[in-house]
């Protein structure tokens, strides 16, 4: 029976969970970092909780006899995947690395990508005084020296400080529709949004509405993946790859 061990904590990740814990003859465990306290149902087998690094992930992924790691992880959590990648060569098992593609600006767009955070703070004062931040509740702290803007911070969970002094939270899990937006926007008078390029349609609304009243967007880049790394964009090319 082939176990794969799938990297969670998105929606492709309990996608493939449960596809593959639908088929006879596989063994599925998804692992969720457990940083999120109510996360979706998942299928299959869970475990929650880091692994140690890579020589941790290196050593559960013998003993619990691993043949294939799928990292479906959010297209930043740059630590996992690095580390995924040092397990996957320590133990000479496949690694497929599962990222959806990322956004790109349409006509009308009036996009500032920034390399980071700390970048994407530092445009900001040009830009306008009320911003929608949607760059998940981690990080807030790269924005609590704007003293003289107000945040509309928006995540599924509490943002953890430090944070700017004039900050509204707004808790909220997608997926928002294009007049969801533009109702939020209107109604907090949003002049400039902030946004990681995470891809997807579930928070990809935001990006249709601030085109269309005109908004400038700032877009933090992905950060770069390692180097040899397989990759590929969907669910199929998962099955595809795996042959179950």
């Amino acid at each position: 029976m082939p176990h794969i061990l799938i990297l969670g904590g998105t929606t492709e990740a309990r996608r493939l969970a449960a596809e593959l814990a639908g088929r006879p003859g596989v063994r599925v465990t998804t692992s969720l970092a457990g940083r999120v306290k109510r996360p979706g149902a998942v299928e299959g087998e869970v475990r929650i909780g880091g692994f140690g690094g890579a020589e941790g992930l290196s050593d559960w992924l013998r003993e619990q006899g691993v043949d294939t790691l799928v990292d479906a992880t959010h297209p930043f959590a740059e630590a996992i995947t690095a580390n995924a990648a040092r397990a996957a060569a320590m133990t000479g098992i496949s690694a497929i690395v599962l990222r959806r593609p990322g956004w790109h600006p349409r006509q009308g767009d009036r996009w500032h990508w920034a390399g980071s955070l700390a970048e994407a703070a530092s445009l900001l004062p040009g830009l306008g005084q009320r911003v929608l931040l949607t760059t998940g509740r981690l990080g807030l702290g790269a924005f609590a020296h704007l003293t003289g803007l107000h945040f509309v911070a928006r995540s599924v969970e509490p943002p953890e400080p430090p944070m700017p002094p004039h900050t509204e939270v707004l808790l909220a899990r997608g997926p928002f529709t294009e007049a969801d937006e533009t109702e939020l926007l209107r109604d907090r008078r949003i002049d400039v949004v902030v946004t990681k390029d995470s891809g997807g349609e579930a928070t990809a609304a935001k990006l249709t509405a601030a085109r269309q009243l005109g908004l400038p967007v700032v877009v933090v880049r992905r950060p770069p993946l390692p180097e040899g790394v397989v990759t590929v964009p969907d669910l199929a090319g998962v099955l595809d790859r795996l042959g179950v």
